[in-house]
């Protein structure tokens, strides 16, 4: 879990890179920038807000043959070790990501390299290496005053609402490849981001495994218990699913489905299920992990749990109290109406 608000920019390096495939250049800042009480916060903003809103999927520097052939890994411990050099590495890290800008879909822009301290991550207090670009330019108006005329000039410059691309590599987990955060507001270059520049692969931690668990049990009730059930029992097993992630701190297979499944033949459903999509989702040999709270808490806001009927009428059960549906929600058959029918009890109307 990370905290970012009492983060300090010690360092700030702004420099350009261009597009290969167009014989753009790239610009090296001779030095770092002066940062200055006006302009601080509201870079430190701009770099960091779509990290607090973002969920905490975490990397890590990778290489197929070994990490220390991971070009950008090599320039990280760099400037762990000095970072009174991070101004001469950040060049070499613009001239990295300016040889991976060879396609042509992929945009200039303006390159910060940023030396955080004070980063919280796991309670703990850490240096972190800020890397980011700007790419998208928007129009804006300026006026001036010119004799007894106000006149308007449109300009160009960033949005410092939106950050195009960014990635906080902590001072963490060296040994394995740091832990790092990506965002990337520009889908359609992912791979040069994630791939070609930042070298890294998703960290398989409790966070991963709890997010994937989840996801997969989403689709198994899609796929199976809709079917073989009905509505209600597709969003009761997902009800029941989330209760267990919430109230244990460790998940063990066998618990969890003796827990959530309520029907036994779906039992060795959930099993072949798992067998056919478990490597899907990185889950095919899991069967026990600490579970991520953070992760549980975000699974929460995806997860549909309302039944949608033909007649216009919403029934939304509650994933805190799954309980409470199971004992006062019934579903029944009318003859007369030959139509299906929820019978809902309740002592009294709460007041909204």
């Amino acid at each position: 879990m990370i905290n970012l608000y009492n983060a300090q920019i010690e360092s700030l390096s702004i420099h350009r890179v261009g597009n290969k495939s167009r014989n753009e250049t790239i610009f090296l800042s001779a030095e770092p920038f002066q940062l200055n009480d006006e302009i601080t916060p509201l870079i430190k903003e701009y770099f960091l807000k779509p990290f607090r809103e973002k969920e905490e999927n975490y990397y890590q520097f990778f290489h197929e043959t070994d990490l220390e052939f991971n070009e950008l890994f090599n320039l990280t411990n760099k400037i762990f070790d000095q970072p009174e050099d991070i101004h001469e590495v950040s060049k070499k890290i613009n001239t990295l990501l300016f040889e991976q800008s060879s396609h042509p879909h992929i945009k200039s822009g303006e390159v910060y390299v940023v030396y955080f301290e004070n980063m919280l991550l796991d309670n703990e207090k850490v240096p972190a290496i800020g890397i980011f670009k700007s790419e998208l330019k928007q129009d804006f108006l300026q006026f001036q005053e010119k004799g007894s005329t106000l006149e308007m000039i449109i300009q160009q410059g960033i949005n410092i609402q939106k950050l195009d691309k960014g990635a906080l590599i902590f001072n963490k987990n060296r040994e394995e490849g740091y832990k790092i955060l990506s965002v990337d507001s520009n889908k359609y270059d992912t791979k040069y981001w994630l791939e070609n520049f930042l070298g890294v692969d998703v960290l398989a931690d409790n966070n991963f495994y709890t997010k994937k668990y989840l996801k997969f049990c989403q689709n198994f009730a899609k796929d199976v218990v809709l079917p073989a059930e009905d509505k209600k029992e597709e969003v009761m097993f997902m009800n029941r699913s989330v209760d267990y992630f919430a109230k244990n701190d460790d998940f063990e297979e066998t618990a969890f489905m003796n827990s959530v499944i309520d029907n036994p033949d779906l039992i060795p459903e959930f099993k072949n299920y798992k067998t056919d999509k478990g490597q899907k989702y990185k889950i095919e040999d899991l069967t026990s992990f600490p579970i991520a709270n953070t992760a549980v808490t975000a699974a929460r806001k995806t997860i549909k749990n309302t039944i949608n009927l033909d007649t216009h009428i919403q029934i939304r059960l509650d994933f805190i109290n799954p309980e409470s549906a199971e004992k006062f929600v019934e579903k029944g058959w009318d003859e007369e109406k030959q139509m299906y029918y929820y019978l809902v009890y309740f002592n009294k109307e709460e007041k909204s």
